[in-house]
């Protein structure tokens, strides 16, 4: 995995470009074409691996949401975390975020999954492992990915201010010890999962605090609402 060859925006790959020439960055993408090379079909397509970076740039973000691993059914995965592309149901979390964003904000439910828009005012909607097998949930944990997506999240901490940052599920919070909460908010959650959702997720009001913080440090905040599919792409 060479850092010429991968699509990256320019204000991320000066910052975790590096990254890419680490031993175990290399044995990673050793890995994936060895997987590819014995017939495993993974996600999201190569193109899309990078899509969170590539779509938030780094001095553009001012919300991340951190999930664990790309959804791993055909047609799911396109590189932000949570989000499907338009034509491909909501998955049961993302239908819970939905709901929590209708409970709290009184935003109806949109007719598709995609966050681009979202990612597009600074909602950095990056996955903590950036491939998958289809099929396996979490089968490429603990083969390189962590370590790159921490120093994503370690370079905003030290660079940038008054983030936030809405961690959901163990795993996402298990990131927190990278955040500085002197410097940035931090806002923890049960995962929007049907298993979990019930135990704190529903309630928590992350989108309207969330945009509570940004007004408070003079940031324009987000608009939670997703545009009509037929929408999508009028820019």
């Amino acid at each position: 995995m060479s850092e010429g060859r991968v699509k990256l925006d320019a204000s991320w790959k000066s910052r975790v470009g590096a990254q890419f020439e680490r031993p175990e960055m290399q044995a990673l993408a050793e890995f994936l074409r060895a997987e590819k090379r014995a017939g495993k079909v993974l996600y999201p397509p190569s193109p899309q691996i990078f899509a969170a970076l590539d779509t938030t740039p780094f001095d553009a973000v001012k919300v991340v949401i951190l999930g664990q691993d790309p959804y791993h059914g055909p047609g799911q995965a396109h590189g932000l975390c949570f989000s499907v592309l338009p034509g491909v149901p909501a998955p049961p979390s993302l239908v819970n975020v939905f709901a929590e964003i209708q409970r709290d904000l009184g935003i109806a439910r949109p007719d598709h999954g995609c966050l681009i828009p979202w990612a597009r005012q600074g909602v950095l909607l990056l996955n903590s492992v950036l491939t998958v097998e289809r099929g396996l949930a979490g089968s490429h944990q603990g083969k390189g990915w962590e370590g790159f997506t921490d120093a994503c999240i370690d370079a905003l901490n030290r660079e940038r201010e008054d983030l936030v940052f809405l961690l959901w599920g163990s795993y996402a919070q298990a990131k927190g010890k990278l955040i500085d909460t002197r410097r940035h908010r931090v806002l923890k959650a049960p995962h929007p999962s049907p298993l979990s959702a019930h135990r704190g997720f529903n309630g928590c009001g992350h989108f309207s605090r969330a945009n509570e913080y940004l007004r408070e440090h003079g940031q324009t905040p987000i608009d939670w609402r997703l545009p009509a599919v037929y929408e999508l792409g009028r820019d």
